[in-house]
């Protein structure tokens, strides 16, 4: 089951099918439209299994997206994308990403290329689950900007 989990918020982006788990993520943290009057409900079992996979970054990405602090820039027409994600502690302070393989965070270099503790950090995190939960802002450029933006990473 943990495998199973784990796979559906690691193939996320690709499995948009697989969103029947997005509801319990919408409930459990509070970014469904009705939930706002509601109080607290107890962490279901799929929660605790990312909490468990993910840890500390799982929580703090789940408050990112509470936010509404994931943007995916787009360029047209190619259809490429890169994640901006807010930073955990500070809405003024934001990094690029690419979900999958790469975030420009210390915590990135820090805890998963150099110490290899973590899965990913909770800015790839974050942008997955946007993308899972529809929660993503989008923003649309042309590819000529996307491009002028990816050098100055």
């Amino acid at each position: 089951m943990v495998i199973g989990v784990a796979w559906l918020l690691i193939g996320i982006s690709e499995e948009r099918e697989a969103l029947g788990f997005s509801g319990v993520v919408v409930d459990g943290v509070g970014l469904g439209s009705d939930r706002s009057d509601k109080a607290p409900q107890k962490p279901s079992h799929h929660q605790s299994f990312l909490h468990f996979l993910f840890g500390k970054n799982f929580e703090r990405a789940t408050r990112i997206d509470d936010q509404r602090g994931v943007k995916r820039i787009s360029g047209e027409p190619s259809e490429r994308s890169i994640f901006q994600v807010n930073s955990f502690q500070s809405r003024r302070k934001e990094y690029f990403c690419f979900a999958e393989h790469y975030c420009a965070c210390y915590s990135f270099f820090y805890d998963i290329v150099n110490k290899g503790e973590q899965l990913c950090c909770k800015h790839q995190l974050a942008a997955r689950l946007a993308v899972a939960l529809g929660a993503c802002i989008e923003v649309k450029v042309s590819d000529e900007q996307l491009a002028q933006l990816l050098v100055k990473l």
